[in-house]
């Protein structure tokens, strides 16, 4: 077997045009499907940003919401409610809205605007700058040093903005976790100054954020919660809830697993048909070897073998050049939000599988169907 798979080898790196194309052929439709894979995983992740920055173990809100930022106003008697509830270490509540901000050289800009319960701060940001305590000064507010902050001219420690005809001082500046989707500044206050300067609704609660005491109290918790025609979510079931909204309701979803199977296709076509154009071309050689006595399991053995040989080549190159594409891009270009995981590449290493099941199957239907006697007599 050993000499079966040497002769495999060469029979494959012998033309060396083909045994490229091939390589080429995967490379080129593993990269597109890891990067088509890895940009909607940037997007599904920036998407569930606010979730992950704030990292509240449950959220607590009305049955209808879908995604973080389209939330519908809670009343406060919820919140009371809440707190009273067996297994609740904490309560707090927390706004989520929008402001215009008027800039020093005349323009505007959106900004998102997150309101912090006044007496615990529960889900502020890390502090890299200034002085948390200040938030509590007259119109403080607390700047998010990320890629968008730049859309606000980066105000530094003690810059006065404008956000909906109400002055806003930046007195400290953070970092997150992950960026937002949108690329809209976020700035964090307290939750008075926030529903005080902001547009509001006869309700202000947006969502009220909840610390159980243990994880055996979550579900009591929320059936509670359920029963006054509320829900409370864990934050891997919030994040879900917003992935799937963009994966499902937005045509997000299906426009990048279309562009996925494209890709696909195309690396199914290029490999099968140059494989099978392999096969024909070394024919002779293969009804050679099955006259000198190759076993069928043995001649299997040998296109497995180059099929696997190409694929995991291709499909190494194709997740190292899409690796350094992503990265490259995400150093240069603002907002970008690929990014690789495992599960991506475990997606693209499926695929790649069903490329070399494909060639291989063409290939093996050829090679078994040949008699010795027709090669050697053409």
């Amino acid at each position: 077997m050993k000499g079966l798979l040497k002769i495999a080898l060469k029979l494959l790196t012998n033309d060396r045009g083909k045994f490229f194309t091939l390589i080429l052929g995967i490379t080129f439709a593993v990269f597109l499907m890891n990067q088509m894979t890895s940009m909607f995983a940037g997007i599904i992740r920036k998407s569930t940003s606010n979730v992950i920055n704030i990292n509240a173990k449950m959220w607590v809100m009305d049955p209808s919401v879908e995604n973080d930022m389209n939330s519908i106003p809670i009343p406060n008697y919820v919140l009371d409610y809440v707190r009273s509830i067996k297994g609740v270490a904490m309560a707090v509540p927390i706004y989520f809205g929008s402001g215009l901000a008027k800039l020093a050289n005349g323009k505007y800009q959106s900004v998102s605007i997150i309101g912090l319960d006044d007496t615990t701060l529960f889900g502020r940001p890390p502090i890299i700058k200034g002085n948390l305590n200040k938030i509590y000064n007259s119109d403080a507010f607390i700047g998010v040093k990320d890629s968008d902050y730049k859309k606000i001219g980066s105000p530094g420690i003690g810059s006065i903005l404008s956000i909906n005809d109400h002055r806003a001082i930046i007195v400290a500046l953070a970092n997150t976790t992950s960026g937002g989707l949108f690329g809209i500044p976020t700035l964090y206050t307290t939750y008075t100054r926030a529903t005080r300067d902001l547009p509001q609704t006869r309700y202000s609660i947006s969502y009220i954020l909840i610390n159980p005491k243990s994880s055996k109290d979550i579900p009591y918790i929320q059936e509670q919660v359920k029963k006054i025609g509320y829900k409370a979510l864990t934050q891997k079931q919030f994040q879900k809830t917003i992935e799937n909204f963009y994966e499902y309701k937005t045509g997000m979803g299906i426009s990048i697993m279309m562009m996925t199977l494209i890709s696909f296709i195309v690396g199914l076509s290029i490999a099968g048909q140059t494989f099978y154009a392999f096969v024909l071309e070394n024919l002779e050689k293969f009804g050679a070897l099955k006259a000198i006595g190759a076993k069928k399991y043995e001649l299997v053995s040998i296109i497995l073998f180059q099929v696997s040989v190409t694929s995991f080549i291709g499909y190494g190159f194709g997740i190292m050049i899409s690796s350094l594409v992503i990265a490259i891009s995400k150093a240069n270009i603002q907002n970008y939000a690929a990014v690789v995981t495992y599960k991506n590449m475990l997606i693209a290493f499926l695929m790649v599988l069903a490329i070399a099941g494909f060639s291989s199957y063409i290939g093996i239907r050829k090679v078994l169907k040949i008699e010795p006697f027709d090669v050697f007599r053409g």
